[in-house]
């Protein structure tokens, strides 16, 4: 019993002290992950597509934006922007949607991705350049082409071209280099040189930062969107109900996982009136407040006072 009382102890304090990863809405990713233990799980076209498709699809749901990919045999790397504030989201379905159907199709049992994807945030647009390059360039530092523009499962190819895909972000791309020429020139430096990204590891994660860039990142995570930071920020107020006791009976009362429902249904629309409205009545949360958190990341706070009004009104007939 003492064994068990003890295992069950430390599994409990190692997911409890288990730091949150740095990011917040608008933040620009270098985003990795492996197959587990090497395994070649992008090892053909056809599986190659299929994550791209995966890539397309949740892409577009969760408003994630892409800026640029590059998928090997055994592992991806994306650049993206945490746009709409969802990573997390995003990265759980690709990863898990591509697992099950690789699994499926594949045969094997356990784990397709190697853990946690591995996250590294860029301080600005001078770094995002650098990162971009890195990926593209990934090909040649690997040893699978001689070149970086032979090779077909990275983005560079869709850049600058007349009809890009509307899922990847070629415009802000072709913004930051200008011309083809300077994209291409940019890229076959790092497959040349083959150096390394300079990253940083602090208390918060990695990043591609300078020293003086990383107070103002801190300062971003700190006010980053999320239902944590509000709790925190609740936590002595008075007469009011705890923020995770309304998300819990709320998702409980209609089975349901409120950052995964579709808000531009006529059903998503009247679940998150009638959450509004219980967060503003029974929290006690201020409209600045409501608009910090993942639910209502899309909705300006200007707009928030129509939809508890129109919440209301729903409730009232609703009881009728």
């Amino acid at each position: 019993m003492g064994t068990v009382l003890y295992y069950f102890t430390f599994i409990c304090y190692h997911f409890s002290m288990r730091r949150a990863r740095l990011t917040y809405q608008g933040a620009f990713h270098h985003c990795m992950n492996r197959g587990h233990g090497g395994e070649m799980i992008f090892s053909g076209e056809k599986y190659k597509r299929l994550f791209l498709e995966t890539l397309e699809k949740w892409s577009q749901r969760l408003k994630i934006r892409i800026l640029a990919y590059c998928l090997m045999d055994n592992h991806y790397h994306l650049v993206i922007e945490n746009s709409s504030g969802r990573m997390a989201d995003f990265f759980k379905q690709i990863n898990g949607e591509y697992g099950t159907v690789y699994r499926r199709l594949n045969g094997g049992k356990g784990y397709v991705f190697q853990g946690r994807y591995q996250s590294t945030v860029i301080q600005d647009e001078g770094y995002l350049l650098m990162v971009i390059a890195y990926v593209l360039a990934n090909p040649v530092r690997s040893g699978l082409v001689a070149d970086f523009e032979e090779y077909s499962w990275s983005s560079f190819g869709l850049y600058f071209q007349a009809d890009p895909p509307d899922w990847l972000d070629c415009q802000l791309v072709e913004s930051l280099y200008g011309t083809r020429r300077e994209l291409v020139r940019h890229v076959r430096a790092w497959q040349i040189d083959k150096k390394s990204l300079p990253v940083m590891n602090t208390e918060l994660g990695r990043v591609i930062a300078t020293e003086e860039g990383l107070p103002v990142m801190r300062e971003r995570f700190d006010r980053r969107s999320g239902r944590e930071s509000v709790e925190r920020k609740r936590g002595d107020d008075f007469g009011f109900e705890p923020i995770a006791k309304i998300f819990q009976e709320f998702s409980g009362k209609y089975d349901l996982d409120t950052e995964k429902l579709d808000y531009s249904t006529h059903r998503g629309k009247r679940y998150r009136w009638e959450l509004l409205v219980y967060l503003k009545e029974r929290g006690g949360l201020k409209y600045r407040e409501l608009a910090m958190m993942p639910e209502f990341s899309d909705v300006k706070m200007s707009s928030l006072g129509k939809m508890y009004s129109d919440g209301k009104k729903w409730l009232t007939k609703k009881v009728k």
